[in-house]
């Protein structure tokens, strides 16, 4: 079990899972950016799912499934990691205490809605919010959670309640650390092999619910809402800019964060083509967050024949083949 010499250090960031991966192992001693964290988890990816409902809505997701950061950091680099789940609260809130007394920090997955540091327009039902415990005074945790600027503190009877809620993603008190990092990592190996990884998936998903096909799929069915009952295409394009741009990192936001990981790389490899492939990221997020303010804008809107559903879809389907041509870039080199 590793156990670092250094005080733990709080520290803000963009996501939660890859804010917390990266304290984590920053923290035992291996140094990444949540950039790095992100980008080297090969967690981007678009996912536009009717079959599955959040509220009646489709899941629309811009990255993969909870846990994918932890599981692909350590695949990628070789990390090793103590993921343990729990039949029983009490069991999650004794294991929990019994690392935190041996000087281990760890991460743990909850539900936003029960954490009531969390101010209440805040707070929704969603179970795989990822956050670092580092100590116990009394009957409060001291909690490093990246969503916020400074750390926080939660009673045991609520901390333990959101980890243990039920429902879609449960989290079943699941709590994690590392508990071997490598000794060295080959970048120059690794990135360039994540990267054209992340890019095939992006390009070459051989069903129209997963990749840059999804961004397409979605862009139809936003066309096609012209023919739909006023109040469900109001509410359909409601889902769409909440599911980007409040649910977690939303869509530009994890765009960001992989120009930022593509700038990085590019640095650390020196390669400018790396460099410029950041831009490029970067004018996707600013596409993305330029398509959320459209529809924002169109659903303020009292009458219905206002809203450009046409429009909509070209903005998409342009998002759809700008992003095409980062991940060809990366496929052709």
């Amino acid at each position: 079990m590793l156990k670092p010499d250094i005080p733990f250090k709080h520290q803000h960031a963009a996501h939660c899972e890859s804010g917390v991966m990266a304290q984590l192992l920053s923290h035992y001693g291996l140094p990444l950016s949540e950039a790095m964290a992100f980008g080297l988890s090969g967690a981007l990816m678009f996912a536009y799912i009717p079959f599955v409902k959040l509220g009646g809505m489709p899941l629309i997701a811009y990255r993969r499934l909870p846990k994918a950061i932890i599981k692909g950091l350590q695949k990628n680099l070789g990390i090793k990691m103590e993921l343990t789940t729990f039949s029983r609260p009490d069991l999650g809130t004794a294991a929990l205490d019994r690392l935190l007394g041996k000087g281990q920090i760890v991460g743990l997955q909850s539900s936003v809605f029960w954490l009531p540091y969390f101010p209440e327009d805040m707070r929704f039902h969603f179970n795989a919010h990822n956050l670092i415990v580092y100590a116990k005074a009394g009957d409060e945790y001291l909690i490093s959670d990246p969503v916020f600027e400074n750390p926080v503190r939660c009673l045991s009877k609520d901390l333990e309640k959101a980890r243990f809620v039920k429902g879609m993603l449960a989290p079943k008190g699941l709590l994690y650390y590392p508990v071997a990092l490598p000794e060295e990592i080959d970048f120059n190996l690794i990135i360039p092999k994540i990267i054209k990884k992340t890019a095939r998936a992006m390009l070459k998903t051989p069903v129209p619910i997963a990749g840059v096909r999804a961004i397409y799929a979605l862009a139809k069915t936003i066309g096609r809402l012209e023919t739909k009952d006023r109040r469900y295409a109001r509410l359909f394009l409601g889902h769409v800019v909440r599911m980007q741009e409040e649910i977690g990192t939303g869509g530009a936001g994890f765009r960001f964060i992989y120009a930022s990981f593509l700038q990085e790389a590019g640095d650390l490899l020196d390669d400018q083509s790396l460099k410029d492939s950041s831009l490029m990221m970067t004018s996707v997020g600013d596409q993305w967050r330029e398509f959320a303010l459209m529809i924002a804008k169109s659903i303020r809107r009292k009458k219905r024949q206002e809203i450009d559903f046409c429009g909509l879809q070209k903005k998409l389907e342009s998002i759809a083949v700008a992003e095409t041509q980062v991940y060809r870039k990366f496929t052709s080199s």
